[in-house]
């Protein structure tokens, strides 16, 4: 049950998004270069450079993306990396751009090398080589693009290569939010969604969110669910209370998957280091979902430490779980060995 809570909610997204550049709380150093990227590119009447927008997922690259659009008063078009399989698909999203327009493109990361290659030139040199025909009649056909801007994201940047992340003119890190921000997040898209909610509720609710505005939003909504089914109008702190065990979550935001992490690192592998095969075979999860979804916030919060030899359960990770007691016969069985 507790995954849910991070899924996506298209309807909740959209009507909680940010609508203009000052309902968007947090990330002002991005925000700020941004601003200036634009008007500079306005001013001069260009369309802006290619941009990169990296960091976990939930933190507003999306929303980003919209904002730009709606500030320039371009044509935003919105696909993502495993809905381009092939090259013709990618040819067919560019060859239908418009002068000006915005393609954004989402989980940029996975492309694959030959998709990566066809936006090389598209993007440098605004030129679409097609490759028509097959065998001894194959032939390259050169086909001109207008000016457009194509916006990336990714929650794994190491992923793309060098030669991609190269072209793009300007490449910016999303990173967790502030609770103070976090709060305001709350206290706005409360109004939005017409229900009350006390400061106490918002602390709850906030420190439980990740430092993601995407997952405090659905913790938010679901507030708001169980305080129309009590008959309540407005979200308080019992309420609050009783989502976050609803949804098996504790007062930092970890959530069943993130403790059975941290258990199954100390419990079988007497703390670790442990390597990600390792841990996803042990854990039933997949990789990445370990790697984009738990790790960076458990690292976040210093309870798991990522070394070159695997992921290892830090003193505070023993801690939260109350094992500290097992810390110290860990590390003198390390001794030893």
């Amino acid at each position: 049950m507790s995954k849910n809570i991070f899924k996506a909610d298209p309807i909740l997204d959209n009507a909680l998004r940010p609508k203009c550049w000052g309902d968007f709380v947090g990330q002002e150093k991005v925000k700020t270069n941004l601003r200036i990227m634009l008007e500079a590119a306005q001013k001069r009447k260009e369309t802006i450079d290619h941009l990169l927008f990296y960091g976990g997922a939930g933190l507003g690259k999306t929303t980003l993306a919209y904002l730009i659009a709606q500030e320039i008063e371009a044509n935003l078009k919105i696909t993502s990396g495993p809905a381009i399989e092939k090259a013709a698909d990618l040819a067919s999203l560019l060859a239908n751009l418009e002068e000006g327009d915005i393609l954004f493109i989402d989980e940029m990361h996975r492309l694959n090398k030959m998709i990566e290659e066809v936006l090389y030139s598209a993007m440098e040199s605004r030129v679409l080589n097609l490759v028509l025909g097959k065998r001894s009649s194959t032939r390259t056909v050169q086909l001109d693009l207008p000016p457009f801007t194509l916006i990336g994201a990714t929650t794994r940047i190491g992923l793309l290569s060098s030669p991609l992340r190269s072209r793009f003119g300007a490449i910016f890190k999303l990173d967790f939010y502030e609770i103070a921000d976090i709060k305001k997040i709350l206290k706005n898209n409360a109004k939005t969604l017409d229900v009350k909610i006390s400061e106490e509720a918002t602390e709850i609710l906030a420190k439980a969110s990740r430092a993601t505005p995407r997952v405090a939003n659905r913790l938010l909504k679901r507030s708001r669910d169980l305080a129309t089914i009590e008959g309540k109008n407005e979200i308080d702190a019992g309420i609050s209370r009783k989502i976050l065990q609803l949804f098996d979550i504790d007062e930092w935001g970890l959530e069943a998957t993130d403790r059975k992490i941290l258990e199954i690192i100390i419990d079988r592998f007497n703390g670790g280091p442990v390597g990600i095969k390792a841990l996803a075979a042990a854990t039933n999860e997949e990789e990445d979902t370990i790697e984009e979804i738990y790790e960076p916030y458990l690292m976040r919060l210093g309870l798991l430490e990522r070394t070159t030899r695997g992921r290892m359960a830090s003193n505070a990770g023993y801690k939260h779980l109350n094992l500290y007691h097992l810390a110290q016969k860990h590390e003198q069985k390390k001794l030893m060995e």
